[in-house]
């Protein structure tokens, strides 16, 4: 039986913690097929963000029509969508799915990754249709407080680590998933937290980087090769 497809449309993140990276990853982890659309390439370290370059329209354009003309995905996840055109973008090729919004609007760091712009984009057109959105509680207040039932106000996970570089991505790319595998939004929404609770703890001990390290993407017992496996 073919798994689910689920898209990702978001940012990359080159300290490999969050943005496209991580839900790839997460979407392989819960048995579902991930794609991507790159909206926009980030420099960017444990200890912030040094560049966002968005790509340009037309060509997220083309990765968009690419996935959805041939794979027909069953779910579709947002991050980083960097412009106001990619919002409205998104809002009306993807209203028809299930459509999970992470409004990636401030990072970790506490770095902003959105314009005024790109935020009333969100409020005005993307929000409206999204089947759950999952602001932090400070892209919650930058959005205005929106109401309804299909907001989900993250926050960090109970765990004891500073390495939670991600968590916002992996929750709602977990979401996805779940979501995709038809679960309801009740059920789905516990099922995410609990597997970023689970990335955490198996992460809390790790030392990479210089600032606040990234979330476990590994299984929780990876197979490391053996020396004769390498060879």
């Amino acid at each position: 039986m073919n798994p689910p497809v689920v898209l990702t449309i978001a940012g990359t993140d080159s300290s490999g913690g969050a943005g496209v990276g991580a839900d790839l990853a997460t979407f392989a982890a819960l048995g579902v097929h991930g794609t991507c659309v790159v909206a926009a390439v980030t420099a960017q370290d444990t200890t912030g963000v040094r560049a966002v370059h968005p790509i340009p329209y037309d060509v997220v354009v083309a990765q968009l029509d690419a996935v959805l003309d041939d794979l027909d995905p069953v779910a579709v996840k947002t991050g980083m969508l960097a412009t106001p055109e990619v919002v409205r973008l998104v809002a009306e090729r993807c209203a028809d799915r299930v459509l999970v919004v992470d409004p990636v609007l401030v990072a970790t760091s506490g770095a902003v990754l959105a314009s005024a712009a790109v935020v009333a984009a969100y409020r005005e057109h993307l929000l409206p249709v999204a089947t759950v959105a999952t602001p932090n509680a400070e892209e919650f207040a930058a959005l205005g407080r929106p109401g309804g039932a299909n907001v989900l106000v993250t926050r960090g996970g109970d765990i004891a680590t500073t390495n939670d570089h991600g968590t916002g991505c992996t929750h709602s790319a977990a979401l996805a998933a779940y979501l995709a595998h038809g679960v309801d939004l009740a059920t789905a929404a516990p099922l995410a937290d609990a597997f970023v609770a689970r990335q955490l703890h198996l992460g809390s001990d790790w030392t990479l980087g210089r600032g606040r390290g990234p979330v476990a993407h590994l299984l929780a017992h990876p197979h490391a090769p053996t020396q004769g496996e390498i060879a």
